[in-house]
């Protein structure tokens, strides 16, 4: 009888696909159970693996939790606008993170109480992991800003450069609910584009 032809028997994963098998079911018993409930075991259930699989390769929960937000965040498709103004693409980058997903990516971050206190990690550092491809986006529309003249890059300090989103994440977070257009057009025109105009 011919292995392949019995369901039962499963391909063998190795390598980078193993490793995304796992990370993606560490995402999604993170997001089903929350932190406090996480556990190495459910895991290595819902990716089909075995535990010493799982162990190899992040000895802790702490550690596998801290690899699924940062692998989440590489997985994210972030499409660029390029509406000709520094101000519509970002008010239609900001318009496209308004989503469910970001809003469950921030509820998710929020609930991560137990983690801070057993790592000493902080908010802002798994933050970072899911807003890194935001990060990158941003800096391109920054950069064709400058190319076409509308903004100073000399005003473009690191903290500059991300007040916009970091303010539209503010107001996610508290609100727990899509940001209104009339919150995004403030955040655009009474805080971001001021700091950063040519004089």
């Amino acid at each position: 009888m011919l292995l392949s032809g019995n369901p039962s028997v499963q391909r063998r994963r190795k390598g980078a696909e193993l490793d995304a098998a796992l990370l993606d079911a560490a995402w999604d018993e993170l997001v089903e159970r929350g932190y406090d409930a996480f556990t190495m075991d459910a895991v290595a259930s819902r990716a089909q693996a075995a535990r010493t699989v799982l162990y190899r390769r992040w000895s802790t929960k702490q550690d596998l939790v801290k690899a699924a937000i940062r692998n989440r965040g590489f997985q994210q498709t972030i499409e660029v606008p390029d509406t000709g103004s520094l101000r519509g693409d970002l008010i239609q980058f900001m318009n496209n993170a308004n989503g469910s997903r970001a809003q469950k990516g921030i509820a998710l971050l929020s609930r991560l109480g137990a983690l801070y206190s057993d790592t000493g990690t902080n908010l802002g550092e798994l933050r970072q992991g899911l807003v890194e491809a935001r990060s990158e986006a941003i800096d391109r529309m920054l950069q064709r800003a400058v190319d076409r003249g509308e903004i100073d890059p000399a005003k473009l300090t690191p903290r500059v450069r991300s007040v916009a989103f970091d303010l539209f994440l503010h107001e996610l977070m508290m609100t727990m609910r899509p940001v209104s257009s009339t919150a995004i057009a403030d955040i655009i025109d009474e805080i971001f584009l001021p700091l950063v105009r040519v004089a």
